[in-house]
């Protein structure tokens, strides 16, 4: 190379970002045809760090601080390139920045419902939604894993990478944690504290650091929230039912009405409804009657009224509470 040639090559003196674009959490300085000048500097903020990567491998990691690019700072970089000569030779390599600061306020939610086993309702599909932070912990995992060496990387391109992740993974938690939905929906805490430790550790595998994780809501899909919302309500009327009879039964029957009435049919729909309910009515009625009636002579003994009244349980004709409470009342009869 001739004179003139050399001193027109230019030379880096001093490396540094600005972070002049909200959003961008990962920067590669534009190299282009420049070298780095033995001793020039690079200028690493507070919330950043930057990773030097020579020929694909990466060789070093730098906090922030202003370091004095030569031997004494590059070691690894100057195995990788085996050079002899202290250092003074200019030389290149691709310097990613990092910012490190927390990602505050970020959303997230659950597109689709999560399915998971519950206690109470067997299979239930639950929708929710929260805020979280994040940081980028270890640049070097997060470059290799993540970013890789992309001009820039921000910070929508790595939630749109997290959010599969995060669904994933909240799955699997509320799943094996056997939280029954309700006590979920009640105490929103006791869910975030069970996902974010297996959410922390998944995130930490992409050299991501969960700060803070919190859930806002939690909630059924509509129909399945229908059918709860009829579960409580019949419970309600059964608590309020003076005989003690099926509040369920009872509201089954009650609601029927006004859906009868929608039907083809008219009051004749509305009559075969009231129909099919009085004689849902009569027969437990009936059977309770017999069953708590005591037996005249030569009349069936008590227990195999209470044979029968188990086969009223059986059919679903009376509750588990009608049951239990009538099996009781005979049981004393029979033993005085």
């Amino acid at each position: 190379m001739s004179f003139g040639s050399f001193i027109k090559k230019q030379f880096i003196d001093i490396l540094q970002w600005n972070e002049d674009q909200d959003g961008v959490l990962a920067w590669r300085y534009p190299m282009q045809d420049f070298e780095i000048q033995n001793g020039a500097q690079l200028v690493v903020r507070e919330s950043q760090m930057a990773v030097f990567v020579d020929e694909g491998k990466i060789a070093d990691v730098f906090g922030p601080g202003t370091h004095r690019l030569s031997t004494a700072t590059l070691p690894v970089l100057t195995y990788l390139r085996n050079w002899d000569k202290l250092f003074e030779s200019p030389f290149k390599s691709d310097v990613y920045f990092f910012s490190t600061r927390v990602q505050t306020g970020r959303k997230w939610g659950t597109t689709q419902p999560i399915t998971v086993r519950d206690k109470d309702f067997d299979m239930i599909r639950v929708r929710a939604f929260g805020m979280y932070s994040y940081r980028i912990a270890d640049p070097r995992a997060f470059f290799t894993e993540v970013s890789g060496t992309r001009e820039s990387y921000t910070r929508d391109q790595v939630e749109e990478q997290l959010r599969g992740l995060m669904l994933a993974t909240m799955a699997n938690s509320i799943g094996a944690s056997q939280v029954p939905f309700l006590d979920m929906a009640a105490n929103q805490t006791l869910m975030a504290q069970q996902v974010k430790g297996d959410l922390a550790t998944a995130f930490a595998k992409y050299g991501i650091g969960l700060d803070e994780f919190n859930v806002t809501s939690v909630s059924l899909p509509e129909e399945l929230q229908a059918a709860l919302d009829e579960r409580i309500a019949a419970g309600m009327k059964g608590s309020l039912a003076p005989n003690k009879m099926s509040g369920f039964t009872q509201f089954q029957v009650a609601s029927s009405i006004p859906l009868a009435a929608q039907n083809e049919g008219g009051l004749a729909g509305l009559g075969a409804s009231l129909g099919a309910g009085m004689a849902v009515g009569q027969a437990m009625g009936q059977g309770l009657n017999q069953a708590m009636t005591p037996p005249a002579p030569g009349q069936e003994p008590i227990e195999e009224r209470l044979a029968k009244l188990k086969g009223l349980l059986d059919k679903g004709l009376i509750s588990q509470a009608d049951y239990d409470s009538t099996k009781a009342e005979l049981l004393k009869k029979l033993i005085g």
